[in-house]
């Protein structure tokens, strides 16, 4: 079993993940959002879709035996294991202008966006490459009627996880969320880890 890293909140990282490999991505403290974008190694034009998922899925909450599927239509990852099961495949990525628009009496900040950009420019990703990212722990419920829906407090608690496995080699964007909103108004770590098996998990 590896170690645990740590992502510093409101911060993010890159890091390759192998096919078979499986990344364990955990809410160390509770409540607080993790965005994942996962881009193919060998060619960065493919990367994770929300539109692709969510249409094969037929529903917008996904967990454990889903799959999370590219802009090409090829499985990326597959979810093992989730203890939440309430995560967002809906919103994109929190940025410099979401602050601007969305939060009158906050700082500005880069957001995920500004976060995932600045990792990913090593393996070539251009910022406006960036799509939706898959949003660990994220709190959306949608009306069922209306569609209208509101961005609330994670149910994760402290040592909540998820975790997903690689079905190719990928790079993998992840993030320690810096919406307010999205957090519930706190700002916290997230811990991850990468096992080479199903048998290395705890």
């Amino acid at each position: 079993m590896s170690e645990f890293s740590v992502i510093a909140p409101r911060s993010g990282c890159a890091f390759a993940l192998r096919a078979g490999e499986e990344l364990t991505v955990i809410d160390a403290e509770g409540g607080q959002v993790a965005d994942l974008l996962a881009v193919n190694a060998a060619d960065t034009r493919e990367m994770l879709s929300s539109g692709r998922t969510l249409d094969y899925a037929e529903r917008i909450y996904l967990t454990t035996g889903d799959r999370l599927y590219s802009n090409r239509s090829n499985v990326m990852l597959e979810i093992v294991e989730d203890t939440v099961g309430r995560h967002d495949f809906l919103l994109t990525p929190c940025s410099e202008a979401t602050f601007r628009l969305c939060y009158d009496n906050e700082p500005s900040h880069q957001g995920c966006h500004g976060n995932l950009a600045h990792a990913l420019a090593p393996y070539g990703v251009e910022p406006d490459q960036i799509p939706v990212a898959f949003n660990c722990f994220m709190n959306v419920p949608v009306d069922g009627v209306t569609g209208s829906f509101k961005v609330l407090p994670p149910l994760s608690q402290a040592g909540d996880r998820i975790v997903f496995r690689a079905t190719m080699d990928l790079i993998i964007g992840l993030t320690a969320c810096s919406a307010p909103a999205s957090n519930g108004g706190t700002f916290k770590p997230i811990h991850y880890r990468i096992d080479a098996d199903a048998t290395a998990r705890s």
